[in-house]
Parts: structure tokens; sequence; C-alpha cells
């Protein structure tokens, strides 16, 4: 009883990380997930570096993103920080 009684704050104390900080960042990374694999052609995007862009093409690991001069960059999916605005055209 007594070994219970000392390893129950030690629990508890895991059980309240797993809710408030373990938990929470998985929902977070699923949602980033999430977004990252339905991007599609003529999204406006933000990556991680702060490019502002529209998705020209996609690629299974890639994404190609034309900037405002015309010119077209190669990023990694996971570069992508945000959708600012989906293709209205789909």
């Amino acid at each position: 009883m007594d070994m219970i009684v000392t390893l129950l704050p030690l629990i508890l104390m895991f059980g309240l990380m797993y809710l408030f900080l373990i938990r929470p960042q998985q929902k977070r990374q699923k949602k980033v997930m999430e977004m990252q694999n339905s991007l599609s052609k003529g999204d406006k995007i933000v990556t991680i570096g702060g490019l502002h862009g529209i998705i020209d093409a996609l690629d299974e690991g890639q994404v190609v993103i034309k900037c405002g001069d015309g010119s077209r960059l190669t990023y990694d999916r996971n570069a992508v920080r945000e959708v600012v605005e989906k293709d209205s055209a789909m």
C-alpha cells in the first residue's frame, strides 16, 4: 500500500504532462500533416521562411511555388506553414 501511495504523485505527474503537453502537440502535428497533404494547385500559401506565393505544381514530396515576380521555386511540402487562401476553382 505504501508503494502505491509513493508512486501516485509520479503517475499523476506523467498523466498531467500527457494531457497538457504531449496530446495537444500530437493534435497540432496531425492538423499540419492534413493541411500539407491537402495542398492543391492554385492555393495561396506561406512557407516557414515567410515566402508568399501560389502553388504552381505538386509532386509527391515537393511543391513548386510561383512568386510575385513570376519566378518558380521548388520547396519541400514540409516547408509550407499555412494556406492563406484555397483555390476557389475547385
